[in-house]
C-alpha cells in the first residue's frame, strides 16, 4: 500500500514538471524573436553564406524555435551554426538571441555592424573560419558579452582599443590571426577575465602595465607572438592562475621571482626567453604543476634537491639550459613523472641507479654524463643518451650505435672512410632524379631516441614531446604530387617531423669543404588560395649546421611559395673532426595545433651531404670480420714494415729539434675541439712572403694581408703582433671557439696558424672593405639610403646575436666602423670580435685596461673600466650616427659645433631639427626610418648602461617592431665633463677609483691617434686609444655561459 502511494505521488510530481515544462515551452513558442534581432541575424548569416540547420532551429522562419529554446546541447556538432534564446522578456512575449556559434565551417567573410543589433548576445564563438579584415571599433558596443572567442581565422589590422568596454568578459580567444601592433592598455579594464587565448595572434611590444588589473585570470596563452621587454611581474599576483604558456616570444629575462607566488599553477611553458638567466628558485612552492616546461630559458644552477615533492610533475622539459650539476635521484624515482627532457645542459655525474616504471621517456643528450649504465637503461625504449662521456668497455651494459654518438664522435675519428652521406628521411631507399642513391630512415623515431646506421655511416637522434597530439607520430605521409624543380615526387611522400629537436649525423667523414642539401616540402597545410581555416598553419624552426644557426625562422611553405612545392637548401660547411651535424631545432614558434593538436615542428624529407674536394676515402665500411683477403694480409704487413721504416728517416732528419716544440705540437694534439690550422710555409705562399703589396691594413692586433690559398679561396691573413698571455694550447682552443661563432653579419675566421712563435689568424676576405673607407674615404662605393639601413641593421643582427645567442656570449669590446667589413653585396660583418679574450689575464669584469677607441667608448667603460654588452650597444650608437651623417665621431675640419658627432646631433635634437644630421649626400631618404635611427642612436648613447636597450631591443626598434621612447635629456657625460678636451686623455682617465698610480704607470702604453686597421684613406685620423692586450673580461655568466651546445 506503502509502494503504490510513494508511485503515485511520483506519478504526480512528474505530471507537474511536464505541465509547467510544456507550459514555459508553449509560452516561448508563442513568444517572437526581437524583429531587429532578427533582420541582424537574417543579415550576418546572408554576409556569411550560411544559415540554420534544417528543422533545428529557425523554423518556419522564427529563428528563437526548436533547438534554440528547448534545451537542446549548443555545443552539439550537428547543431551547427547554433543560437540560443533567452525568452522571458515581456512577460515571456519577447525572446533575445544570447548565444551565436558559427564554429569551423570555413566561411568568409568580415566582421558585419549588424552584430550591434544583437544587445543581448552573451556569447559569440567562430573558432576555425576564414573571416578576414579588422576587427572593428563598433565591437566596443557589445557590452553583454562575457565569452569572445574569433581564434583560428585571418583577421588583420590593430586590436581596437573599444575592446576594452566590454567589461563582462570572461574569456577572450584572438589567438592563430593576422592582427599587428600591440596590446592596447584598455584590455586591463576587463577585470572580470579568467582566460585570455592569444597565441599566433600576431600581436608584439610590450604587455601592458595595466594588465595587473587582471588578477582572477586563471589560464594565459601568449607563445608564438613577438612580445618583447621583461616578462611582467604582476603576472605574480595573478595567484588564481592555473595554466601559464609564454612559448616562441622574445621576452628578456629573467623569470620573475614573485611566479613563486603562483601556487595554482597546474601547467607552465615557458621558454625561448633572451638575454637574463633564471634559477629553479621559483618553483619551489609550486606543487600543484603537472606540466613544467622551461626550455632554452637560459635556466642555470642545480636541479633542486626537493624536486622529489612535486608529486604530481607527470612532465618536466628543462632542456636547451644551462644546469650544472649532478642528476637527482629523487627525481627519477618521482611516482607521478612520465617523461623527462633535460638534453643541451651541461649536467655531470653517473645516471642514478633506480628509476620509476612510470618514467618511460628520457632525454639527457648533449650534456657531460659519464661512468657505466645502470641497469634500467635496458628497461626502456625511450631513452636518449647521445653526445656525453659514458664509458664504453666490456664491463658495460652495450647499448648499440651510441658509443659512436658520444662527445669526441669516435667511430672512425682520424681514420675517415666517407665523404658522403644521403639520407630518406622517414621512408625506403629510393634513387632521386638527381642520381643520388637515398639510404632508408625509417626506424621507429619517438620522444627520446637516436639510431646509428650498421655502417656507422650517418644516424639520427630525436628529442621532444607533441603536446597535445592524438597521433604522436614522428613521421608524415601524403599522397600529394609534390612539384618544384627537378623534383622527384616520391621524395616527399614520407617526412621526419619533430616537436622539439632533430639532428641528423654524418659520421667518419674525410675532413674539408662540404655542401649540404636539404630537401623540404609542407605536406600537411591546405593551400591558401583554398581560404579555408586548415590552410592557415605555420610550421618555422631553425637551421643549424655544425651547431651554427644558418637559417632562423624557416618557414617551408612560404620559401617554396606554397603548400606541396618543393625547396632545396644548401650550406657550405667545413668538417674539421670527421663528423657532420645537421640540427632542425623548433623555437616554440609557428601555430601549434593546425589542422590538428601538434601539427608544429621540423619537417624534413631528405638530407645529402657530399663533399666539395676529390676524396681519397674508399667510401666502403668497415670489413666484416673473417672475410679478409690475401691482399689484405700483404697490406697489413707491408704498410707497417713501411711505417717503421719512415719513422727511423724522420727521427734522423729531426734529430735536432727543440724539446719545446714538440712539446707545442702534443699540446695541440692533446687539444679536444680545435680550429682548422694553416702551415706557416702555406700562408707565406698565399701572401707572396706577406709582400707589402698585399698588405690591407693594419690594426691594434697587427697587419692583415690579402692571400690566396691553394685551393683558390681569397683570404684575409691577420699576423697577431702583440705578444698574448696564453699558452699554446689555450690560444688554440680559444680561437676555436671563434671559428665556431657563425653569423651572415659576422666574419668568418677559417683557422690560425701556431707554428713557433707565430700567431696568425685567416678570415674570410671581403673585398669591398671596411664601412669607414666606404662612409670617410675615398671608394668608389655609393651607399644610398637603403644599402645603409640595410648595413644598420645588419650590424645591430650581428651584435644581438654576439650578446644573446651565441654560445659562449661575446662582447666585442671595440665597436666602430673601421670593424665593420662589406661583402660583394654591401652587407656587413664584423670583424675582431672576440680576440681581446685572447689577451685576458684576471678573471673580472673590472679592469685598469680597456680596449676601444676614443670616440666610441661608453663612459663607464673609459672611466672605470666596466665592462657589459652595453659597451659595445654605446658604439652602435656613435657607428649609426655616422653611417646617417657621412662622417666620423670627431672631425676637426668643421665648424666648432660640429666637431664632435655626438654633441652635434643632441644640439639638432633639442633644436627640433634632427634631420639635419643627415648626409647632404643622400639625395633621397627615408624620414620614418632616419627619425628612428636617430631615436635609436640617442638611446643607445645614454650615459647609464641600464637605459640603452639591449641589441636585440635596438633590431625590434630599427625594424619597426616596437616604439622607441622618447629621449628626454641629453646625457650627463656631454653637460658634466669637458667633452671637447680629449687631447688631455691619458691613463689617468682610465683608473678605477682604488687604482693607485703605480697602477697607472704600469700599463702606461697608451697609443694615441694610432691608424686604426682599414682606416680610411682620406687621411681623416679617428683619435684611437688601443690599450690592448686588454685583461677586460666579462661575467662567467656572459662569456662563458654556454646553453645547448651544438644547438
Amino acid at each position: 500500500m506503502y509502494n503504490m502511494k510513494i508511485k503515485l505521488m511520483m506519478r504526480i510530481l512528474l505530471l507537474c514538471f511536464l505541465s509547467c515544462f510544456w507550459f514555459q515551452l508553449s509560452f516561448a513558442q508563442n513568444a517572437t524573436t526581437d524583429p531587429s534581432e532578427v533582420r541582424a541575424l537574417n543579415s550576418i548569416f546572408e554576409q556569411w553564406d550560411t544559415q540554420a540547420v534544417l528543422g533545428l532551429w529557425n523554423i518556419s522562419g522564427e529563428p528563437c524555435s526548436g533547438s534554440a529554446i528547448n534545451g537542446t546541447d549548443f555545443q552539439d556538432p550537428s547543431n551547427n551554426p547554433a543560437i540560443v534564446c533567452d525568452c522571458s522578456y515581456d512577460n515571456n512575449a519577447t525572446c533575445h538571441i544570447t548565444k551565436l556559434r558559427v564554429y569551423a565551417l570555413n566561411k568568409r567573410g568580415v566582421f558585419p555592424e549588424e552584430f550591434v543589433a544583437l544587445r543581448y548576445l552573451t556569447f559569440l564563438n567562430i573558432d576555425q573560419n576564414y573571416f578576414t579584415g579588422p576587427l572593428p571599433a563598433f565591437i566596443g558596443n557589445m557590452s553583454a558579452l562575457t565569452e569572445l572567442s574569433i581564434g583560428i581565422n585571418s583577421f588583420s589590422g590593430p586590436i581596437p582599443k573599444e575592446l576594452g568596454n566590454l567589461t563582462e568578459l570572461t574569456l577572450l580567444g584572438i589567438g592563430s590571426n593576422n592582427f599587428s601592433g600591440t596590446l592596447p592598455p584598455e584590455l586591463g579594464n576587463l577585470v572580470k577575465l579568467e582566460g585570455i587565448y592569444m597565441d599566433s595572434c600576431g600581436l608584439s611590444g610590450e604587455i601592458p602595465s595595466t594588465f595587473a588589473k587582471l588578477t582572477k585570470m586563471q589560464k594565459l596563452w601568449a607563445s608564438d607572438n613577438p612580445f618583447s621587454g621583461k616578462i611582467p611581474d604582476f603576472i605574480g599576483n595573478w595567484t588564481q592562475l592555473t595554466d601559464l604558456r609564454f612559448q616562441g616570444n622574445s621576452f628578456e629575462g629573467p623569470i620573475p621571482t614573485s611566479f613563486s607566488q603562483l601556487t595554482s599553477l597546474n601547467s607552465l611553458r615557458i621558454s625561448d626567453i633572451y638575454n637574463g638567466s633564471s634559477s629553479l628558485d621559483f618553483i619551489k612552492n609550486l606543487k600543484s604543476l603537472t606540466d613544467l616546461k622551461l626550455r632554452n630559458a637560459l635556466i642555470t644552477g642545480t636541479i633542486p634537491s626537493d624536486i622529489g615533492e612535486f608529486q604530481s610533475l607527470q612532465t618536466l622539459d628543462l632542456s636547451f639550459n644551462n644546469l650544472t650539476g649532478q642528476l637527482p635521484s629523487s627525481l627519477f624515482n618521482l611516482s607521478s613523472l612520465t617523461s623527462l627532457f633535460l638534453g643541451n645542459n651541461s649536467l655531470s655525474g653517473p645516471l642514478p641507479s633506480q628509476k620509476s616504471n612510470q618514467l618511460q621517456t628520457i632525454d639527457l643528450s648533449y650534456n657531460f654524463l659519464s661512468g657505466s649504465f645502470p641497469q634500467w637503461v635496458i628497461t626502456i625504449t625511450q631513452l636518449n643518451l647521445v653526445v656525453n662521456n659514458f664509458t664504453f668497455d666490456s664491463s658495460n651494459i652495450t647499448l648499440p650505435g651510441l658509443n659512436c654518438l658520444q662527445r669526441n664522435f669516435p667511430c672512425n675519428r682520424n681514420a675517415p672512410r666517407y665523404a658522403n652521406f644521403s639520407i630518406k628521411c622517414g621512408g625506403k631507399q629510393m634513387t632521386g632524379s638527381d642520381g643520388i642513391l637515398y639510404e632508408t630512415e625509417d626506424s621507429t623515431l619517438g620522444p627520446a631516441t637516436f639510431n646509428v646506421t650498421s655502417t656507422e655511416k650517418w644516424a639520427v637522434s630525436n628529442a621532444g614531446l607533441f603536446s597535445d597530439r592524438k597521433d604522436p607520430s614522428f613521421l608524415e605521409n601524403t599522397l600529394a604530387q609534390v612539384t618544384g624543380t627537378d623534383v622527384t615526387p616520391e621524395l616527399f611522400q614520407t617526412s621526419r617531423v619533430s616537436p622539439g629537436s632533430l639532428r641528423y649525423y654524418g659520421l667518419g667523414l674525410q675532413n674539408g669543404p662540404y655542401t649540404v642539401t636539404l630537401h623540404f616540402a609542407e605536406t600537411v597545410y591546405e593551400s591558401r588560395t583554398s581560404q579555408k581555416w586548415e590552410s592557415l598553419g605555420r610550421r618555422v624552426f631553425d637551421i643549424y649546421i655544425q651547431g651554427t644557426r644558418r637559417t632562423k625562422d624557416f618557414d617551408i611553405s612560404s620559401k617554396a611559395g606554397g603548400v606541396n612545392r618543393a625547396v632545396v637548401e644548401k650550406f657550405n660547411v667545413n668538417v674539421s673532426e670527421n663528423y657532420l651535424e645537421i640540427h632542425l631545432f623548433w623555437a616554440g614558434k609557428g601555430t601549434c595545433c593546425i589542422p590538428e593538436q601538434g601539427d608544429y615542428g621540423p619537417l624534413i624529407a631528405a638530407v645529402h651531404a657530399a663533399s666539395d674536394f676529390t676524396p681519397t676515402v674508399a667510401g666502403l665500411p668497415p670489413t666484416t670480420p673473417g672475410k679478409k683477403s690475401k691482399t689484405g694480409l700483404i697490406v697489413g704487413i707491408a704498410v707497417p714494415v713501411g711505417v717503421v721504416s719512415l719513422l727511423l728517416i724522420f727521427a734522423i732528419l729531426y734529430k735536432r729539434r727543440k724539446r719545446s716544440e714538440k712539446e707545442d705540437d702534443e699540446d695541440i694534439l692533446g687539444l679536444g675541439p680545435r680550429p682548422y690550422t694553416f702551415s706557416y710555409a702555406e700562408l707565406r705562399s698565399a701572401t707572396e712572403d706577406f709582400n707589402p703589396s698585399n698588405k690591407l691594413g693594419e690594426g691594434g692586433y697587427g697587419p692583415v694581408y690579402k692571400g690566396t690559398l691553394s685551393d683558390g679561396r681569397v683570404v684575409a691573413v691577420k699576423q697577431l703582433s702583440v705578444a698574448s698571455h696564453q699558452g699554446k694550447s689555450q690560444f688554440v682552443s680559444e680561437i676555436a671557439t671563434i671559428s665556431a661563432v657563425q653569423h651572415r653579419n659576422l666574419v668568418k675566421l677559417y683557422g690560425c696558424c701556431i707554428e713557433g712563435s707565430q700567431r696568425i689568424l685567416v678570415y674570410e676576405y671581403l673585398e669591398n672593405k671596411s664601412l669607414d673607407q666606404a662612409l670617410f674615404g675615398t671608394s668608389n662605393l655609393h651607399l644610398d639610403w637603403p644599402t645603409r639601413f640595410n648595413i644598420l641593421l645588419g650590424t645591430a643582427r650581428g651584435l644581438a646575436y654576439l650578446h644573446e645567442e651565441s654560445r659562449p656570449r661575446i662582447v666585442h669590446r671595440d665597436v666602430k666602423a673601421s670593424n665593420i667589413l662589406l661583402d660583394a653585396e654591401l652587407s656587413p660583418k664584423i670583424s675582431d670580435f672576440g680576440l681581446a679574450k685572447l689577451y685576458d689575464d684576471e678573471k673580472t669584469h673590472i679592469s685598469t685596461r680597456v680596449a676601444g677607441t676614443i670616440g666610441y667608448l661608453a663612459p663607464e667603460y673609459a672611466m672605470r673600466g666596466h665592462l657589459t654588452e652595453k659597451a659595445d650597444v654605446f658604439g652602435f650608437g656613435v657607428v649609426a650616427l655616422e653611417i646617417l651623417s657621412g662622417r666620423p665621431n670627431s672631425d676637426n675640419n668643421l665648424d666648432p659645433e660640429k666637431i664632435y658627432l655626438l654633441e652635434w646631433a643632441w644640439t639638432l635634437h633639442e633644436n627640433d631639427q634632427i634631420l639635419g644630421l643627415v648626409d647632404p649626400r643622400l639625395t633621397e631618404f627615408d624620414e620614418t626610418e632616419a627619425t628612428r635611427l636617430i631615436r635609436a642612436s640617442l638611446l643607445c648613447t645614454q650615459a647609464s648602461p641600464m637605459t640603452r636597450p639591449s641589441m636585440s631591443r635596438v633590431v625590434a626598434m630599427l625594424s619597426g617592431d616596437i616604439d622607441i621612447s622618447t629621449v628626454m635629456s641629453k646625457p650627463s657625460y656631454l653637460t658634466d665633463y669637458d667633452f671637447k678636451d680629449v687631447t688631455t686623455l691619458s691613463t689617468g682617465s682610465f683608473l678605477m677609483k682604488d687604482d693607485t698610480p703605480s697602477t697607472a704607470s704600469k700599463y702606461s702604453n697608451v697609443r694615441l691617434n694610432y691608424q686604426p686597421e682599414g682606416s680610411n684613406a682620406s687621411g681623416v685620423n679617428t683619435p684611437g686609444v688601443d690599450l690592448a692586450p686588454s685583461p677586460v673580461n666579462v661575467t662567467q655568466s656572459m662569456l662563458t655561459g654556454i646553453i645547448g651546445e651544438g644547438r
